[in-house]
């Protein structure tokens, strides 16, 4: 599978091996909103798992890669494949940021910005530990935002495992050693 990606749609790397993506959706900053924090909507597109929206809340991710292309009704049932993580808010404005933890890095940062009928979209995954992380994670962040503006055009994602591994191996061209 050939997948061909603008320029802007590729992570930077920032200091500290800090991945930062900026997407534009086509929807709103609130609809983004709800895609992100609402747990029936994020696991279409990212993990399962309900989440207090307050700082200081504890909370789970749960991943079911291998459902993310299926129609929506038949995402979110136990997976031989899927994985969790615990996590934890740390900063919270409702409808455009949200801050969390995530395993063994700096945390992960969500900003939203309303543009008219548009909304960007900032990722920060801070302080990936090593070159093998930072692939990986930057090929899921890149396939995970693929899957959620398809779903949001209206359109069937492509499989994320074809995905993660295509975009993983453009990374690792992209991404000096």
């Amino acid at each position: 599978m050939k997948h061909s990606k603008a320029e802007s749609a590729y992570a930077v790397v920032g200091e500290r091996n800090t991945l930062i993506f900026k997407r534009t959706l086509p929807v709103s900053a609130q609809t983004v909103w709800a895609w992100l924090t609402e747990s029936s909507l994020r696991r279409q597109w990212f993990a399962d798992g309900q989440m207090q929206l307050e700082a200081g809340a504890p909370f789970e991710l749960v991943w079911r890669n291998d459902q993310l292309s299926e129609p929506a009704d038949q995402i979110g049932d136990a997976s031989e494949n899927e994985h969790s993580m615990a996590s934890k808010i740390v900063d919270l404005e409702h409808g455009r940021l949200l801050s969390f933890t995530w395993s063994n890095t700096d945390g992960v940062t969500f900003e939203i910005e309303g543009k008219g009928q548009k909304a960007e979209v900032s990722i920060v995954h801070k302080a990936l530990p090593d070159r093998e992380t930072l692939l990986n994670i930057a090929a899921g962040w890149h396939t995970h935002l693929d899957i959620l503006a398809a779903r949001l055009r209206g359109e069937r994602p492509v499989p994320f495992q074809d995905a993660w591994r295509q975009l993983k191996s453009e990374y690792d061209h992209r991404i000096p050693e």
